[in-house]
C-alpha cells in the first residue's frame, strides 16, 4: 500500500497523522558517515549529540552496551509493521496516529483546546463517562488507568494544560519515550536472528547531554485497551537518571520548606519512571497520560528526564509548587 493511499485510509476512518508541525522541539541534524550504526559499534563514545536527525529524516539516539561500547539506534518515531500481542505482531505500531475526529485541532496541531475538550461526549465511539468507569480502579484493570476521583476528560484537560504551560505538543513529549522503545524492538528483533554470543546487550543511553538508565521487563498475558482501539500493553518501563548537582541545588534552595521525605519523593518524580507501553501510544492518539497511579507518565517528568526543559521553566509551569503538582489529583472537567 502506498503512502498516499495509506493516508487516505487513516483520513476516512477519522484518524490523522501527527506531521513536523506538531513538535516544538528540534532534533539537531548530523552527517550520516558521522553516526556509528548499530549493531556496529566503537569503544570510545563519539563526540555527537544525541538525538540526532540523520539520513533525510531517520533519528538515533546514543547508546552504550553492556561491553561499555558505543553504538547509534535507528529509533525514528513512524507507523510500521502491526503490534499485537494477541496476534503475536511485533512491529512498531502506529505511533503518529492521532485521534482526528474526536480531536480535529488535536490532531493538526499537537495540542487540544479547551473547547474541544469540553465538547467531547464520545471518545472512539465510546462514551466518555463509560471510558471514565472503564478506567478507574478495578474498572478494565485492579490498579486504573486514573485516580477514583479523575475522570478521563479531567486528566487530558489538566496535562494538555500542563504541556502548554511548558511550551511542548503532546508528540515533544511522546517522541523521547518512542525513541526509548523502538531501541528496545531493535535490540529484541536482531536478537532473535544472533547466536547469544553475539546479540546486542543496550545497557543505557544518552539523551540531550544526559545519560538514562532503564529496565524492561514483561509480564503474563496483556492489558486491554479503555479505548475503543487496537492498542494493548503488557510491559513495564522503568526509566532513570541522576539530577544534575545544578538540579538538586536549585530543588533544594526552592523547596527546603518540604521535609526530607517530600523532598526526595519530589527529586524521584523528576528523574524516574515507570510506565506501560499503552501510555507512549496514548499520548500521542489522545493526548492521555494515565492518572495518578503508579503507571502514571506524568509530562513534567518526561520534560525533566529527557531535558526538554531546564529545572526552573518546570518549576515556572506548576506555579512555583512543583511537589503540590505532583501529588494533586485531577479533579476538575474541561468547561
Amino acid at each position: 500500500m502506498t503512502k498516499t493511499i495509506l493516508t487516505l485510509v487513516l483520513l476516512l476512518s477519522g484518524y490523522f497523522l501527527h506531521g513536523q508541525d506538531c513538535y516544538n522541539v528540534q532534533i539537531p541534524t548530523v552527517s550520516s558517515e558521522k553516526l556509528i550504526k548499530a549493531p556496529a559499534s566503537v569503544d570510545e563514545k563519539p563526540g555527537l549529540p544525541s538525538p540526532v536527525v540523520s539520513d533525510g529524516s531517520r533519528e538515533f539516539i546514543l547508546f552504550k552496551t553492556a561491553a561499555n561500547k558505543y553504538t547509534c539506534m535507528d529509533v525514528t518515531v513512524e507507523n510500521g509493521e502491526p503490534f499485537d500481542y494477541k496476534q503475536g505482531l511485533s512491529g512498531k505500531g502506529n505511533q503518529l496516529k492521532a485521534d482526528g475526529e474526536d480531536f480535529p485541532h488535536f490532531a493538526e496541531t499537537g495540542i487540544h483546546t479547551t473547547e474541544e475538550l469540553a465538547n467531547a461526549k464520545t471518545i472512539t465511539g465510546l462514551s466518555v463517562a463509560k471510558i471514565t468507569v472503564d478506567a478507574r480502579p478495578w474498572g478494565s484493570s485492579g490498579v486504573g488507568f486514573v485516580a477514583g476521583d479523575e475522570t478521563i476528560m479531567s486528566v487530558i484537560w489538566a496535562d494538555n494544560q500542563t504541556v502548554e504551560k511548558l511550551g511542548l505538543t503532546h508528540p515533544d513529549i511522546a517522541r523521547p519515550l518512542f525513541h526509548f522503545w523502538n531501541a528496545m524492538h531493535y535490540q529484541e528483533q536482531y536478537n532473535a536472528e544472533q547466536e547469544p554470543d553475539s546479540r546486542l546487550k543496550l545497557a543505557s543511553f544518552f539523551y540531550n547531554g544526559k545519560e538514562l538508565q532503564f529496565k524492561v521487563q514483561g509480564s503474563r498475558g496483556w492489558q486491554e485497551s479503555i479505548f475503543n482501539d487496537e492498542i494493548l500493553g503488557t510491559g513495564h518501563l522503568e526509566i532513570w537518571r541522576e539530577l544534575t548537582p545544578l538540579e538538586q541545588r536549585f530543588l533544594d534552595e526552592k523547596y527546603k520548606h518540604l521535609t526530607a521525605e517530600q523532598l526526595e519523593r519530589l527529586k524521584k518524580e523528576l528523574s524516574y519512571l515507570h510506565t506501560g507501553e499503552m501510555v507512549l501510544f496514548y499520548i500521542n492518539r489522545y493526548g492521555f497520560y494515565e492518572g495518578h497511579n503508579e503507571y502514571r507518565v506524568d509530562p513534567v517528568t518526561v520534560a525533566s528526564l529527557f531535558s526538554l526543559k531546564p529545572i526552573n521553566e518546570l518549576h515556572q509551569a506548576a506555579n512555583g509548587d512543583l511537589y503540590g503538582y505532583f501529588i494533586t489529583h485531577f479533579t476538575e472537567n474541561p468547561e
